[in-house]
């Protein structure tokens, strides 16, 4: 025998083990694990969002700046991208909310948007932020820090660097 026909022999040896019969190599139903269910796509909320110049801002209550709840709510037969129904609303015991937007955002997987606003005497701790959308319920926690202290003197000492215009 030629080693030609020893490894064409050996191939088709190979490929009939390979291949096979599809029976010997399928597993019974009962012993395949079952897909897990898919998470429900179609909406979410949060408190901020990091941008490409600030990161951690997201679930965070930022004192003293602009806060903005963002969620995304895609009610049955609504494309992508499309907008949220006016009727969408968001809740937290601690913050009110005001200016609401149903469009969709750039730069976030978000179609409605409300200025948040930290009612007074909110101390530090984890809150819930509820999205009301089509029927459905959105949850998420954010944090809320305490303020830092402001200066209540300007510090004495500074050097002085003059006024610029006459810098040669």
């Amino acid at each position: 025998m030629s080693k030609r026909t020893a490894f064409v022999a050996a191939l088709a040896l190979g490929l009939t083990f390979l291949v096979g019969s599809s029976n010997g190599f399928a597993q019974p139903a009962s012993t395949t694990p079952a897909a897990p269910a898919a998470p429900d796509a179609s909406g979410h909320v949060q408190l901020n969002a990091d941008t490409a110049v600030t990161t951690g801002l997201t679930d965070k209550y930022a004192n003293g700046d602009l806060n903005v709840a963002l969620g995304e709510c895609l009610p049955a037969g609504t494309p992508a991208g499309g907008p949220s129904p006016a009727s969408t609303t968001f809740s937290s015991p601690v913050l009110t909310f005001s200016g609401y937007t149903f469009l969709p955002t750039i730069g976030v997987a978000a179609n409605v948007t409300a200025n948040a606003t930290l009612k007074p005497g909110t101390k530090a701790g984890s809150y819930p932020l509820v999205m009301n959308c089509a029927g459905k319920t959105y949850r998420a926690t954010f944090t809320v820090t305490k303020p830092a202290p402001q200066v209540r003197k300007v510090p004495m000492g500074a050097p002085y660097t003059g006024g610029g215009g006459t810098a040669e």
